[in-house]
């Protein structure tokens, strides 16, 4: 694989443990105060959370498949996702 794949899957997995964190807060959050908007963004951060745990095994097993000039956009994407889960969990905290 390529540095790029790999910083991408890097970023993915920093993701992911940024949504377990913010998955913890949430839930506690929710359990304590039962307010939909906790619920919601509960429901959130676990769809969010199985989105990233998708694209790191999709990018590990397919990785071969996937052409040069997407990486860098691949990798982009990652990058912006962990710029606003860095926000979402200071904010969170």
């Amino acid at each position: 694989m390529t540095l790029l794949m790999d910083l991408a899957i890097l970023f993915s997995g920093l993701n992911a443990v940024l949504l377990l964190v913010l998955l913890y807060l949430y839930a506690r959050i929710a359990f304590r105060s039962g307010a939909s908007y906790s619920i919601g963004l509960l429901i959130f951060a676990i769809l969010l959370l199985s989105q990233n745990l998708l694209v790191i095994f999709s990018y590990e097993s397919m990785g071969y498949l996937i052409g040069e000039a997407v990486l860098p956009y691949l990798l982009a994407i990652s990058l912006l996702q962990f710029g606003g889960l860095v926000a979402l969990t200071r904010i969170t905290l």
